[in-house]
C-alpha cells in the first residue's frame, strides 16, 4: 500500500474538504438512512477513500475532524481520548514501538487547522460499536453519530 501520510500531513485541505461535504450532506440526513442502497454506495466510497488515506477502520463515527485527521482506532488501544499515558520518549507507540504515537500526530497535525484544531480537547463519548461497519458520512447526517451512550456525562 502506498504512503498517504503526506496528506494527512495536510490538514487545513482534509478540513475544508470536511467542511464543505458536512454543509452539503447536512441538509439530506432526513431522507438518508442506514442499510439502503445509498449507504451501500457510501461505504464503498469511504473504504476506497478513507481506506488507504487514513487507514480506516469502519467504526461508523468518524471523528478525523477533531483529531487532526488522525484515526484513533487505529491506535493499538483503540483510545477514541488519548495519549494512553505510554508514550515512549521518542514518541512512539508502548504497544508497537515500531509506530509513531496516533495522539502525538493527531495533536500536532490539529494545530495546523484553524476551524477544528481545538476540538481535539474534547471528550469523545465511547464508540457505539453497533455502527461498526456502517457509513460514517451517513451517520453524520442523520445525527446517528452522534448519539452517547445512556448515563454517559462526558
Amino acid at each position: 500500500m502506498r504512503d498517504m501520510s503526506w496528506i494527512q500531513n495536510h490538514p487545513r485541505l482534509l478540513e475544508v474538504a470536511y467542511a464543505g461535504t458536512h454543509a452539503m450532506l447536512r441538509p439530506f440526513g432526513r431522507w438518508l438512512r442506514r442499510g439502503g442502497a445509498v449507504e451501500r454506495v457510501f461505504i464503498a466510497g469511504e473504504k476506497l477513500t478513507k481506506g488507504p488515506i487514513f487507514d480506516c477502520r469502519m467504526c461508523g463515527q468518524c471523528i478525523l475532524h477533531t483529531t487532526g485527521m488522525t484515526c484513533p482506532m487505529t491506535c493499538p488501544k483503540t483510545m477514541r481520548n488519548g495519549p494512553c499515558g505510554g508514550v515512549r520518549q521518542d514518541g512512539r507507540c508502548e504497544v508497537d514501538p515500531e509506530m509513531p504515537c496516533v495522539w502525538l500526530m493527531g495533536w500536532e497535525r490539529s494545530q495546523r487547522m484553524p476551524t477544528f484544531g481545538n476540538e481535539i480537547r474534547r471528550v469523545q463519548p465511547p464508540i457505539d460499536h453497533r455502527l461498526e461497519g456502517s457509513s460514517a458520512w451517513i451517520n453524520d447526517a442523520t445525527g446517528d453519530a452522534a448519539r452517547v451512550p445512556a448515563g454517559w456525562g462526558g
